[in-house]
């Protein structure tokens, strides 16, 4: 069966009332003939092994429990427990249990543990006659009454009734009497007891319980229960922390009683879950359950009614941000707000929502722009945590606030430029702080969290005030640690490379490893932002400067930039690479590396096994052509041969097409020289027909040689690219001009007149004229039609230099 919801773990409890496992498998409820009835089946999901068959008996009381859970007895020691991996499957075989013994699928608990004889008079006792006998709550009774708590613990019906029996007698003040007396005999062997009996009560994991053991009477009674644990030399000491050591500070005062005994309480019960109980094992987890809920339930309280309480808010606010408000008090208040909003995540989201946008209205962001400017370390740890927890909530809410600030003469005060100013200059030697902080720039920069519908515009509009306002102070470390020395220069050590501007102090190689990374984020989602800032700061190279780094993490970090921008595939930074040389930096480093093979050397080497296989023309002819000499020794990978190989192949692709070029351009030429000289006959026979004044002709035939000279000289120089289209364009020029030289002549002087022009050249349409040519007589005239749309094949032949003019026959 493959069936997921269906997958259970079987346990069993051993005689150490621990938790075996039996295996894994798949569970079906089936009725089973030889035992009359429908049974639970598990069955190895391995092998297909029955791992348990156990029949629904009408009187066994199951208990589903976290709703992945059931657990029951079969008999008096001997416990079952299913885990479920899914809910939906949980729920089906609980369905089914209950159908089998007429119950309700909503209840938890099937059955009550009632002899069947006692059925007929359940109605008529009192609810109390269900309970678990208690022992008498006296000195001489303590090991009895721990042994009972102690064995109850492992059935979830008894537990219940033991819970029952306790609330109903007051039982836990008089166990809590019978501890102030053993503490004051010193009788420790009762205090011992003591310990196991409270601890016990906790795991009964009852909030009915917990309410009265953590109230203002009893709890400070249980936390000194909890000191006396058998296992330890000396008791330890809580009461005396709790009392003495913590101290409640009120940074305003809280005029409200119950939200001062609320936090009180809420301290108190995380500290004896926190610190006084031992770690509870993977079977005890769900027995402090209901106190995890009691925790987190208290808080939703404390944070609800601070959050109504506008009084008090707008008083700390005014505080915080009040110039004359000493340190000390400016530190207690940034810590309650800090506090206060860690209380906040315990919120359901649309109260979280709601209490988020108080602070803003309160005015929470500017307070911060003001405390994280302070020297006080503690004050802009806490503003840090305040901010992650605003940033985490709605990054769009500090972006709107950011871009809303006016624009001051000095950048420094914007927010970002703080947090940035922040994290650079963070004191720290393995910059924890500017770790946080700058995952919170991460997450404002993030173009994937700026997509809301509501605000399409908000990316464009804050990566442009990004980049105008921010990003020189994010990168003047970066910049300042790879300045040009006019003094300095590299330093030849044997076969390194020493620039003396690469920083060399540990902490100062962290931060730009840190600012590396970020502007390596922003090059794969800033395209157009970030390609703009790094050709107009020229800043890969300044990066690359960051290769000759004695540390290595930061010589891969400026690598992993120059990786990613070349990955992007674009030419316009790969015209920038080839432009700077900035190859050059980091086949130096990899040179530099020699015959070590270490992480270094195989970075460098995927970069340009990635233009090799991305085929990146551009950059594989610079690498091939200005740094082979360099590479091709080496051999222990196939990456610069097949650089080249890929050299070699484009560079013979390219002969062939200019070949291919040649021989096509050949026979045009060819073409047009036999058309000339066919024309040159018909041009003569023309002339001798129709004839043309002498005074015409000297002026044509002049202003046709010298447009004949002028182009001829043009086509010596350009010889490579001269085709066809470049005696058309001849021809218009001259065209005009013989139409100009003609005015007043008859369209048939014009055509007679060029008949006579020499050299063969292109005489015939250069003595085309403004109108078609009609044929009359005997005269074998040409007809062009095609000149009426002279402008239309003058755009032509602009786009296609190759193409000949149509020509009529």
């Amino acid at each position: 069966m493959s069936d997921t919801r269906r997958r259970v773990k079987v346990y069993t409890l051993n005689e150490d009332r621990q938790w075996d496992d039996r295996g894994t498998g798949h569970v079906s409820s089936t009725y089973v003939e030889r035992l009359r009835g429908i049974c639970l089946l598990v069955r190895a999901e391995s092998d297909g092994s029955l791992l348990l068959e156990s029949k629904i008996s009408p009187n066994t009381a199951y208990q589903k429990q976290q709703d992945t859970l059931i657990v029951w007895s079969e008999a008096e020691n001997y416990d079952l427990a299913l885990s479920f991996q899914e809910k939906a499957g949980c729920d089906e075989i609980w369905e089914k249990i209950c159908q089998v013994q007429g119950k309700d699928p909503a209840l938890e608990i099937t059955q009550d543990p009632v002899d069947e004889s006692e059925e007929e008079r359940v109605d008529e006792l009192p609810e109390t006659s269900h309970l678990v006998e208690l022992p008498p709550c006296e000195l001489a009774r303590l090991e009895e009454i721990a042994d009972l708590v102690t064995s109850v613990l492992s059935s979830p019906i008894r537990r219940e009734k033991l819970a029952l029996a306790l609330m109903s007698e007051g039982y836990i003040k008089k166990l809590l009497q019978l501890f102030r007396t053993c503490e004051d005999l010193e009788d420790l062997e009762g205090l011992h007891h003591l310990y196991e009996i409270v601890r016990g009560v906790l795991f009964l994991n009852k909030a009915a319980l917990f309410e009265v053991m953590f109230s203002d009477d009893c709890i400070m009674d249980v936390v000194g229960c909890l000191e006396y644990d058998p296992a330890l030399v000396q008791p330890k000491r809580h009461r005396e922390f709790l009392t003495k050591t913590a101290k409640f500070k009120e940074v305003v005062p809280i005029t409200d009683s119950e939200l001062r005994q609320k936090i009180h309480q809420t301290y108190r019960v995380q500290y004896i879950q926190d610190i006084i109980l031992p770690t509870p094992s993977v079977f005890e987890e769900n027995f402090l359950s209901t106190l995890t809920s009691f925790i987190f339930f208290n808080k939703v309280e404390i944070v609800s009614m601070l959050q109504e309480n506008e009084k008090l808010l707008t008083e700390v606010f005014a505080q915080l941000t009040d110039e004359a408000t000493e340190d000390s008090k400016r530190r207690e208040l940034v810590n309650f707000f800090k506090e206060f909003c860690a209380f906040s995540q315990t919120l359901q989201p649309q109260n979280r929502d709601a209490f988020f946008k108080t602070l803003a209205n309160l005015g929470i962001l500017p307070a911060l722009e003001i405390v994280m400017a302070m020297d006080d370390l503690q004050v802009r740890a806490a503003a840090t945590d305040i901010l992650s927890y605003l940033v985490e909530f709605s990054p769009s809410m500090v972006r709107e606030f950011v871009m809303q600030e006016p624009q001051q003469a000095d950048d420094d005060v914007l927010l970002i430029n703080v947090v940035i100013k922040q994290m650079i200059c963070d004191s720290d030697p393995e910059l924890g702080g500017a770790v946080q902080l700058m995952g919170l720039l991460r997450t404002l920069i993030d173009p994937e969290n700026m997509l809301a519908p509501t605000n399409k515009t908000e990316k464009t509009e804050f990566l442009s005030f990004f980049y105008k306002y921010c990003m020189h102070v994010l990168t003047a470390p970066l910049l300042a640690n790879t300045a040009e020395d006019s003094d300095s220069s590299d330093i030849q050590e044997g076969s390194t490379k020493i620039n003396r501007v690469c920083p060399d102090n540990f902490q100062t190689a962290q931060l730009l490893a840190l600012i590396l990374e970020l502007l390596t984020f922003c090059v794969e989602h800033h395209t157009y932002h970030m390609k703009n800032y790094i050709m107009n700061t020229d800043l890969l190279r300044r990066v690359l400067v960051l290769m000759n780094s004695k540390h290595t993490f930061l010589a891969l970090c400026a690598l992993r930039f120059m990786r990613r921008i070349i990955g992007l595939k674009d030419e316009y930074y790969n015209r920038y690479i080839i432009k700077g040389n900035l190859f050059e930096p980091v086949i130096n480093a990899l040179l530099d590396n020699g015959t070590r093979y270490n992480l270094l050397n195989s970075a460098i080497i995927e970069l340009f096994e990635f233009i090799k296989v991305e085929d990146v023309k551009s950059l594989i002819a610079h690498i091939v052509d200005n740094f082979y000499k360099a590479l091709e020794s080496i051999e222990y990978v196939q990456t610069f041969k097949g650089l080249k190989g890929r050299y070699e192949q484009e560079k013979d692709r390219q002969t062939q097409r200019f070949r291919r070029y040649r021989r096509e351009a050949r026979p045009v030429e060819d073409d047009e020289e036999m058309w000339l000289n066919e024309d040159e006959d018909d041009e003569d026979e023309a002339a001798e027909e129709k004839g043309r004044s002498d005074e015409d002709f000297p002026e044509s035939y002049e202003k046709f040689m010298e447009a004949k000279k002028v182009k001829e000289s043009e086509d010596k120089e350009n010889h490579p690219k001269w085709t066809s289209a470049g005696s058309f364009k001849l021809t218009l020029s001259h065209s005009a001009g013989a139409a100009h030289g003609a005015n007043g002549a008859n369209s048939k002087a014009a055509t007679s007149t060029s008949a006579t022009s020499p050299n063969g050249s292109s005489a015939k349409a250069a003595a085309l004229p403004a109108t078609p040519v009609v044929k009359t007589g005997l005269v074998g005239l040409v007809d062009y039609p095609d000149d009426e749309d002279e402008e239309e094949e003058d755009e032509e032949e602009e786009q296609s230099p190759r193409k000949r003019p149509r020509l009529g026959s």
